[in-house]
Formats: C-alpha cells, structure tokens, sequence
C-alpha cells in the first residue's frame, strides 16, 4: 500500500478543495492510504475526518515558509509517507524543500498558475520562476486543463504534465434526485431570476465585477436577483460595497455551505467571472445541475465553454457586457435550459470524479515504480 500526503492551502471549501476531498473518498483504499496536510483548519477538514481520513494543520498562509519547516519534515518521517502530492501552488511551495530533503517523489497539481497577464510585470516573472522552480523539483505535474500545460510550457519551458481533468461526483451533483427549495430562505420567490456567484471571495474571482454587474441587470428588470456564496480576503470590501448600493434587498449573501447542489439548484444561471482559472471546480458543478454559465475566458473555462452553444462568455473585467447577458438570458428561459442540458452531457462524458481517482493513482504507482 502507498502512503500519499495530500497536501492543500486551507481547510475551507473551495475549488482545490472540493477537488481534494472527491479525490480522497474515492482513491482505492487497498492501494492508497491517504493523509491530508492543511495549512488552515476549516469545514474540508471536519468533513476529511468524518469519513476516516487521518489529517494534521500547520498554520501558516505564507509561500515557502521556512518557519513551517521542521513541523512538516517531522510529520513527513513520523507518518512514513511514500509520496506527497501538492493541491497548488502554496501548498506545493511549502513541501518542496522537505520532499527533495528526504528524497520522497512529489507530485505537483496545478490547479491555475499563479501568475497571470494582469499582474505586474515584475511580479509575475517572480511568480513564473517560483512554478519554475516548483515543477522543476516535482517527480510529476499534472495540470487540471491543456490550456494549463500550454501556458505553463510557454511562461517556462514546462517539459512534461499529464493533464487530468478535474471531475466532479455525478451522485451528488445530479438535478434529477429530491431537492430542497432553498428559494423562501433566501427571501425570493419562483418568478424571480437569480444569478449565483459560489466561489472563494478573492481577487481571482472578481466577486466585485459580479456584484456590480447584477445591480446593473437589477436596475433593468427588477426580478434579475443574486446569490453570492463564499468567504476570503476580500470579504470586507464586498460587505462594504453591498452595503453601500442596499444590495441586500435583491442579494442573498453567505459564507461558504455544504449544500452546494440544493444552491446550484436554486439558481437560473451560474456566474463565473474570474480573472484566471485552472478548470473551476465550481464550475463544473453548476454545469453538472444543468445551469447556463457566463464566464469569462480564462484558461479551462475556454475547453468548457462554447459561447452561445452550452454557456456564454464575456470579456474580462467588462462589467457591462456580464449585466447584458445577465438581462439577455434573463428573457430567453428557453436558451437557458438548452445550456444546461448540454452541460451537464459534457461533464458526464468527460468530468467524472471516479476517472480522476484512478487516473491519479497510476500516477502515483508510476512515481514509485
């Protein structure tokens, strides 16, 4: 049996997380014991234990922490860990030093590079050469979309990745089972029409972008309303700015929940903003509950969506091209359902969470072989 440390950022939901949590429940337990290694505690992590996953936090939110260092080599020996397999690059950053120390193979999945074409020049050079430096160290990287390898392979030379699409749990995510209706909690009724944004509330996914995108949509038809679902570093600035427009009248806001699936189901369209993505495991999961989807172009999303076909794609940081397709898509109830029918066909040929598990476990047999 092959010892693997699953290491992430953050014990919250997020995408990676997602990811981490359907990859551990289905990996093939007679092959591979998984551990898990968090650098924040968090909603994961309770729900990694429920299901018997044994799992450590080490506290730190900083890239290549040297004071974290001597806690993760320990926990490494003490646990006799065979392989360590990084969810980003945080979490891949603060592993390294430790994985080419003991010379214990690592496993890098990318899950959206860390630098981007908005950044600063300066910065995402920085950025470039630090994945560099990752992938260069790493026994394997996967990366979760071509588009991904692609860039990575431009920016810097990246030789080798083996792409595996992220995948999603079709029992869980399935708009055909009971579900509950969470539309009278939320304040709003069957005849309106409702933009969900679930996702972590950071600069990548444009949370503001999306807020004021659907108080334009609103301005125009007042039955266009919101839900915005998740939490992180920007969660002053998107209170204050909810605040400030009296946006609560026509917006349900809340940290992050678990009932994901009863969300999604409660939405017309799914909403996706971002300024850089791997492939959005959100994403996949609104496209899984047969949802339209506006996005933008980013990396995986471009591999998703066909625009106009199965979705609807904006430009980035165009907060009016969002509200008009918010308002077009809002008249044409028709459009939406046949989005959402093609979606979810797409994820079930090529999305399942079963086919990923495997597929990461030849990996890890292949790392040791």
């Amino acid at each position: 049996m092959i010892k693997v440390l699953e290491v992430i950022r953050q014990g919250q939901i997020g995408g990676g997380e997602s990811h981490l949590f359907d990859l551990v429940s289905l990996l093939n337990k007679e092959r591979i014991c998984p551990i898990c290694l968090s650098f924040t505690d968090g909603e994961m992590i309770r729900r990694l234990k429920e299901i018997g996953i044994d799992c450590h936090i080490i506290n730190t939110e900083k890239p290549f922490d040297l004071n974290v260092q001597k806690s993760i080599k320990k926990l490494i020996q003490s646990e006799q860990v065979d392989i360590i397999h990084a969810h980003g690059s945080r979490a891949a950053s603060n592993v390294i030093w430790s994985a080419h120390q003991l010379h214990i193979p690592l496993i890098y999945t990318v899950h959206g590079w860390s630098f981007h074409d908005d950044q600063p020049t300066i910065i995402r050079k920085i950025r470039a050469l630090s994945e560099k430096c990752i992938c260069h160290y790493s026994k394997e990287v996967i990366c979760v979309s071509q588009s991904n390898a692609d860039t990575g392979k431009k920016y810097f030379g990246l030789k080798k990745a083996h792409v595996i699409e992220n995948g999603i749990n079709l029992e869980r995510f399935n708009p055909k089972m009971k579900i509950e209706n969470l539309r009278p909690s939320m304040g709003m009724s069957e005849k309106d029409f409702i933009v969900g944004f679930i996702a972590r509330c950071t600069k990548q996914k444009n949370p503001i972008g999306f807020l004021k995108a659907v108080e334009l949509a609103h301005r125009q038809n007042p039955q266009i309303k919101g839900i915005f679902i998740g939490e992180g570093d920007m969660d002053p600035e998107v209170d204050s700015y909810i605040q400030s427009q009296s946006m609560d009248r026509y917006l349900y806001r809340s940290p992050f929940r678990t009932d994901v699936p009863e969300l999604l189901h409660a939405i017309n369209v799914y909403c996706l903003p971002s300024l850089w993505e791997g492939l959005s495991i959100a994403l996949l999961e609104a496209m899984a509950m047969e949802k339209a989807i506006i996005a933008t172009p980013t990396d995986g999303t471009r591999e998703l969506i066909q625009h106009d076909k199965n979705g609807y794609i904006v430009p980035f940081n165009d907060t009016q091209a969002l509200a008009d397709a918010i308002i077009l898509l809002s008249k044409a109830p028709e459009k939406c359902i046949q989005y959402g029918e093609l979606a979810r066909n797409l994820v079930e040929q090529r999305f399942n969470a079963y086919n990923v598990a495997e597929k990461v476990m030849r990996i890890y047999e292949y790392a040791l072989s």
